[in-house]
């Protein structure tokens, strides 16, 4: 019974975290691999934790209370934490658990200095490192010493760091056991870290060493900046050598000193060349081991590398799976959707099963490989261009990937053609083709709603597979392809020419202004409507400021004027119920699955303006865009040839009013489909639980489409699988995406190369006209907005569920979009100043800042 208490880590492997922790686990693992050296040590198990934790039945209390408490609540979580750690350090360790400690210190040697450091048991995990999280305690001399620093790492599991960490990434307290390694303390000349892969740009095939004098605790403390060297193919390609004026040294009673460096060797490199690249093979070694890219602290003692841990590197984002060892580029499906976000496995696979083209998954977000479009010259330049009309940065990343020779050159085999999903053949102006192409998707998801009322079972699964199919066609439909490219082309045209001819910039902005037939601006002018419904009835109102949950709606009718706002509101939810925040997720939470989502926009409505604000809102648009046609084509008939310019331009306006509106319906087709396929789902997903096969429905939503398919038919599912898939959703949410990333892992952003912005202004795309000041609303959840006329909307991005929130807006700032995604293409057609694609524009502008948004020229000035 007492030698439970400890394990040699001899002993120890990486299945056995529950009992030795994280830490504990990777150093028995190291201690497998051949070549690689690890101090000699053993560890207390978490047998010995539960031990002290029963000792101490006061703790219960605090941890139920610590369980409930928001992370961000950090008064309380330090006052908590704090008593935690003093009761498990006032505790004395039993007598048979401090005999075990002592008897495996006599083995190694009494009288040896030892570090003590923590390992807990979601610590070093592949989703989540918690580097840094608990302590770690060098130079620890003698048996009472070492006990001591034993409690010490025990109540570090409670430090206002760890338990905010574990708060925020969702993990039980009471799930969590620490373990504690003591190893045979190194004495290194230096000491440092070893990522296999380099942490900035994410490049697989670079590893990057820092090094320091000394203890690694000089470089772990930030007290010195570290020597640093990246290698590639076994090659040393680039190194800084630092100044390094202090080194941590190890003292023989016991503890650390810092001492300061020989200016004579303060310049001189921690490591020779050859010792970096004999280390990082240890590495590729050692990551082969673990099989991912690993985080490794090593040091340097008489020329010989101790490993002393090494963790996954938590940070990467993850590469697509590739059937080959070729070079690939892949470009961000949810930069081109508006929806960054990570998705859930049925999410991934249902939006794979019914795109247009092929797609990855990696990091719980798509990506479409670009390498063929980029191999060819000629579709290289038709390519970029359209990359670089909607999005810069995507297109100033490909071309740094294209500068570095990433991607080979292949002959050109023909005309590089048109852009991918655009057509050469021209259609007529003519409002009857939009007309036809919308009641040609009305009648298709008319019939799909009609015919899978009576599919169950495996049966609704085939249909799907079979309803797919006409989804694709739909989106396919070369009509619609050719009113979609239609209405660029025509923007294209307008801003180029008239920006030649008349200096002006983005004149198509104002151009489309109440363009008609926009599903999406319609979607936002509509709430007005039913605001205009709700606002006559005080008790109405009062009532919605009160709303907690989806169940209002009944209760509506026992209003004066509520059953006048529920049907308002059920016919919108009829139109629009299917769109929500993250849309192109299925399992996300529908507009008419969460009706509460529309009550504080709805009230936003009712205080902000006054009746029939939709109305006059798009007439408004309507005739500023009439005044502007006059004016471009009076001044270009005073130009040379100015008659030609005048009717050239005259038919792309009416081009461009008569098919940019289509523009959005695509997506409102696509989302329309996805809700109707989401309630036959869930109706499945009922009838498992119902079947005791899953405990809640929702659960479905971490299976892919087959796998639900197979559940259906066995009447079994995988709870590891789920739980695992949990764990991994909720890793991939800390992640952000890159718009472009290469098969060795690189993530690129890009970047914009202007010097036309004032100093300190905040860098963007313009993509909707204009000049305007305001207060900044830096909003992140479209149901947490509280808005007021004249506000500027500062958000990471925007899909049509947030156009609801454009109407009461004056300004728009975005730190993902393009020329024609969906928020840019709103905000022209409600007229408002828009800058899109400024980086972390939600972390660097505060919420309530003055603004001024320059819409014409693409930045944003932070006022005083």
């Amino acid at each position: 019974m007492i030698e439970q208490y400890v394990l040699d880590l001899r002993e120890v492997d990486e299945a056995q975290v529950a009992i030795v922790g994280g830490k504990a686990a990777h150093l028995g693992g190291l201690s497998r691999i051949e070549g690689v050296h690890v101090p000699a040590g053993f560890c207390v198990t978490t047998a010995a934790f539960r031990g002290i934790m029963a000792e101490a039945p006061s703790i219960d209390d605090r941890l139920d209370r610590l369980s409930r408490l928001n992370p961000d609540d950090r008064g309380t979580v330090r006052t908590l934490s704090a008593e935690i750690r003093r009761i498990i350090e006032g505790t004395a360790v039993p007598g048979d658990m401090a005999a075990a400690i002592t008897r495996a210190l006599a083995r190694l040697g009494e009288q040896s200095a030892y570090a003590v450091r923590s390992s807990a048991t979601a610590e070093d995990l592949p989703t989540a490192s918690f580097a840094g999280q608990q302590d770690t305690y060098l130079n620890v001399v003698g048996p009472a010493a070492v006990l001591e620093h034993v409690s010490r790492c025990w109540a570090s599991l409670f430090t206002e760091r760890a338990v905010t960490y574990r708060l925020r990434n969702g993990i039980d307290a009471r799930a969590v056991h620490m373990a504690v390694v003591v190893q045979r303390m190194v004495f290194p000349d230096a000491a440092g870290i070893l990522f296999t892969a380099d942490p900035v740009t994410g490049n697989r095939k670079v590893a990057t060493v820092d090094a320091c004098f000394g203890l690694g605790e000089a470089l772990v403390t930030g007290r010195v900046n570290p020597d640093v060297f990246k290698v590639r193919d076994g090659a040393v390609i680039a190194r800084t050598i630092a100044a390094k004026q202090w080194a941590v040294h190890a003292l023989p009673t016991g503890g650390t000193r810092e001492a300061a460096i020989d200016s004579q060797r303060q310049e001189q490199p921690a490591l020779t060349d050859a010792q970096v690249l004999r280390l990082v093979r240890l590495g590729r070694r050692i990551e082969a081991h673990f099989g991912s890219p690993q985080d490794i602290e090593w040091c340097l003692a008489d020329d010989d590398f101790q490993i002393v841990q090494s963790r996954p590197i938590t940070t990467l984002f993850p590469i697509p799976a590739a059937r080959d060892r070729e070079n690939h580029v892949y470009l961000s499906v949810g930069h081109q959707q508006m929806m960054t976000d990570a998705m859930k496995p049925l999410g991934l696979s249902m939006w794979r099963l019914t795109a247009m083209a092929p797609m990855h998954e990696a990091g719980g977000r798509l990506f479409v490989d670009a390498t063929p479009r980029l191999t060819s010259p000629a579709s290289r330049a038709a390519f970029l261009d359209m990359v670089g009309r909607g999005d810069p940065l995507t297109r100033d990343a490909l071309e740094t990937v294209l500068d570095r020779h990433f991607v080979p050159t292949l002959p050109d085999t023909g005309p590089g053609g048109p852009p991918a999903g655009g057509s050469p053949v021209p259609i007529e102006t003519d409002p009857a083709i939009v007309t036809e192409l919308i009641e040609r998707s009305q009648a298709s998801i008319a019939a799909l709603r009609r015919d899978i009322r009576a599919k169950t079972g495996p049966a609704l699964f085939d249909f799907l597979l079979e309803a797919f199919q006409e989804h694709r066609r739909v989106l396919a439909d070369p009509l619609s392809m050719q009113a979609i490219m239609a209405g660029m082309e025509a923007t294209w045209w307008l801003n180029d020419r008239l920006r030649e001819w008349l200096g002006e910039k983005n004149a198509a902005d104002t151009l489309t202004l109440s363009a008609p037939g926009n599903v999406t601006s319609e979607m936002g002018l509509a709430l007005l409507d039913v605001a205009d419904v709700i606002r006559p009835y005080p008790e109405v109102v009062a009532f919605l400021q009160n709303v907690r949950d989806d169940g209002f709606l009944d209760e509506l009718p026992k209003l004066t004027g509520g059953t006048e706002a529920r049907h308002a509101i059920e016919t919108y939810l009829d139109r629009y119920g299917m769109r929500c925040v993250g849309e192109i997720d299925i399992t996300r939470p529908r507009w008419r699955e969460r009706p509460a989502t529309l009550v504080p926009v709805i009230l936003d409505n009712v205080r902000n303006f006054e009746p029939g604000a939709a109305k006059r809102r798009f007439e408004q648009g309507r005739q500023r865009a009439r005044r502007k046609a006059q004016e471009v084509l009076e001044r270009l008939r005073a130009l040379p040839d100015g008659e030609h310019k005048a009717d050239e331009t005259r038919r792309m306006i009416d081009r461009v009013r008569t098919f940019i509106g289509y523009r959005e319906y695509p997506k409102y087709d696509i989302i329309s489909r996805y809700f109707i396929y989401k309630q036959a789902l869930l109706e499945e997903a009922e009838r498992l639980v119902r079947a005791g096969v899953l405990p809640e429905k929702e659960d479905v939503f971490y299976l892919t489409f087959q796998e639900f398919h197979d559940a259906v038919r066995s009447n079994r599912v995988d709870d590891k699988l789920i739980r695992q898939r949990k764990d991994e959703f909720r890793s991939y949410q800390s992640l952000t995406p890159p718009r472009v990333l290469t098969s060795d892992g690189e993530a690129l952003s890009g970047a914009y190369r202007r010097d036309d912005a004032p100093p300190g202004a905040l860098i963007g795309l313009p993509v909707s006209a204009g000049t305007v000041e305001g207060r900044a609303r830096v909003i992140l959840d479209m149901a947490q907005a509280d808005l007021e006329p004249g506000d500027i909307l500062v958000t990471s991005h925007t899909d049509p569920s947030w156009t609801p929130l454009f109407v009461a807006i004056a300004g728009l700032v975005t730190e993902v979009g393009g020329s024609m995604t969906h928020g840019a293409v709103i905000a022209r057609e409600y007229g408002l100043p828009a800058v899109v694609g400024v980086a972390d524009a939600t972390r660097l502008i505060p919420d309530g800042q003055r603004l001024r948004v320059h819409g014409s020229d693409g930045y944003v000035e932070i006022l005083p």
